[in-house]
């Protein structure tokens, strides 16, 4: 398959390491441009391009920067994508130490159906939720006891079978969130972010948060200011906190 990967963070370049393990094709872009990337391309086996280069040809594009950073991707970057194409948001909204303020985001609190308006193309949630480390060392074969499984939502459900089996391939189980609208369950501060559990474990927390954004929204992001604040001030407590 066709890979894209906007990003060269621990995150988008740990996954374009892994799918050229899996035999996958892979470009990685980012803001600085492909001569920023020479080193890590050649280490991992990846094309370094530009970031328009980068969703050329692909079946799969994963955009892998801080949300502030979507704003700035080029206009209408994704309107020649083909209608199966599949654009994967690995995001996640930091605005006390990273991203700042960002007033739309912050009025709807539901970080990918921004990202899927400023994009103009359906997105599917996933890898945000999940450590890098955890992807790079946990993954483990199907019918594992203590696979760990990934949260995914989106609204085409011929895109999130393409997800599915993609994370199935790096060694993990998927969870149907539903749509994207749902995808508040995995944003930080919720019961299931970053924790390393299995698919039963996460679809009980999963079913734990009901369907209301509206009842849920406060706790989760009064959690995510106190997590914020707890990475800036001591990084190892604040992964300790994730293991509840």
């Amino acid at each position: 398959m066709n890979i894209g990967i906007i990003g060269s963070g621990e995150l988008g370049s740990g996954l374009a390491s892994k799918f050229i393990k899996l035999g996958h094709t892979v470009s990685i872009a980012n803001s600085r441009g492909p001569g920023s990337l020479a080193q890590i391309a050649e280490e991992i086996g990846a094309e370094a391009a530009t970031i328009v280069e980068v969703t050329k040809n692909k079946k799969v594009i994963i955009v892998s920067i801080p949300q502030k950073n979507v704003r700035d991707l080029p206009k209408n970057l994704f309107e020649q994508l083909p209608e199966d194409g599949v654009v994967i948001d690995t995001g996640n909204y930091y605005p006390n130490i990273r991203d700042g303020a960002i007033p739309a985001l912050d009025h709807s609190g539901i970080d990918s159906m921004w990202v899927q308006g400023q994009l103009g193309f359906p997105v599917v949630k996933v890898f945000n939720s999940i450590l890098a480390t955890s992807i790079k060392d946990r993954g483990r074969p199907k019918g594992e006891k203590d696979r760990i499984a990934l949260a995914v939502s989106g609204d085409d459900t011929k895109a999130k079978e393409v997800v599915f089996k993609l994370v199935n391939e790096l060694g993990f189980d998927s969870f149907d969130i539903g749509t994207i609208a749902q995808s508040w369950k995995q944003q930080p501060g919720s019961y299931i972010y970053c924790r390393d559990i299995n698919l039963g474990e996460l679809k009980k927390r999963a079913d734990a948060m009901g369907t209301a954004w509206s009842e849920m929204r406060d706790k989760i992001l009064e959690k995510r200011t106190t997590w914020e604040a707890l990475m800036i001030a001591d990084y190892p407590a604040y992964l300790n906190e994730l293991q509840d």
